[in-house]
């Protein structure tokens, strides 16, 4: 079946989104292979993952989202945004503040508009909910009760890192450094991706403080590797720095493709603000 798509980023985080809002969602077709199959940077149309936009019964609307290697995600922060563009500017929704059912439950993302020019959506607010940070709701192996705050983890290559461990609706380990810019995220990236403590795996951030309120950020996102941004993975990182007393509440995120501003509010949910972007509209043929 053909099916009309866009592509969109989230400060070069970017996603194939379709629409199944008003259409029906094909049986027949496995999203987890189309999301390989056309995330693909040179055999496809190339993206970190694959966004599906649907109706909701308990919601306004249903996202759904299908990492570059088919997995799918809980959530995704830089994707919400995208796909909270995209419902509003192409009427699925009239409210600039909307609910959308994920898998990790309700997210809330509110639509910012360019005060000299009222039609223009310059960013998106998205209430990202409470962080949990219990073992049980990362998931990791060990005490399901026990918090994972600045502890050490140690790698079959024999080095051993410091380590904190948050839930943004999908699980993320946290890594403070002092060089990131020659901080091997490749190499250390996907060991702990793949670390037996974490049996659903988990997005690894590895952070360096530039003050109180600033971090730059880097990310080896689950089932993608090292992406342009990650959303959740920023969210978490402010939680993680709030933790370990780095930095304040209120802070602005460094990410390789842009900033996002994050802030751990007093009613203890997280919120992030930054941009959507289109990229181009196509055709494509799914089986």
């Amino acid at each position: 079946m053909e099916v009309d798509f866009i592509k969109m980023h989230g400060i070069g985080n970017d996603f194939i989104i379709m629409d199944f809002y008003s259409r029906q969602l094909p049986d027949q077709v496995n999203f987890s292979e189309v999301a390989k199959k056309l995330c693909h940077r040179h055999f496809g149309i190339g993206a970190d993952g694959l966004i599906l936009i649907l109706p909701s019964d308990k919601y306004d609307l249903r996202m759904r989202i299908f990492n570059f290697d088919g997995s799918e995600a809980q959530m995704c922060g830089n994707g919400i945004r995208c796909f909270a563009k995209y419902a509003y500017e192409n009427s699925l929704i009239k409210k600039t503040k909307f609910s959308v059912e994920t898998l990790a439950g309700e997210i809330i993302p509110e639509l910012i508009f360019d005060q000299e020019n009222g039609n223009t959506i310059q960013g998106v607010k998205v209430d990202m909910g409470k962080p949990h940070l219990m073992k049980k709701e990362i998931p990791m192996i060990g005490n399901p009760d026990r918090q994972v705050i600045n502890e050490t983890i140690s790698l079959e290559n024999g080095q051993h890192f410091r380590i904190t461990c948050v839930s943004m609706g999908n699980p993320h380990c946290v890594i403070f450094v002092e060089d990131l810019e020659y901080f091997p995220v490749h190499e250390i990236g996907p060991i702990i991706e793949r670390h037996h403590l974490f049996p659903e795996k988990t997005n690894v951030e590895f952070v360096q403080m530039i003050n109180e309120h600033e971090m730059n950020f880097r990310v080896w996102e689950r089932g993608v590797g090292e992406t342009m941004a990650c959303g959740t993975g920023a969210s978490a990182a402010i939680v993680a720095g709030i933790l370990n007393k780095r930095i304040q509440p209120d802070t602005i995120v460094h990410l390789r493709g842009g900033d996002l501003g994050i802030q751990w509010a007093d009613d203890e949910h997280v919120y992030m603000t930054g941009p959507a972007e289109s990229v181009f509209r196509g055709l494509v043929h799914i089986n």
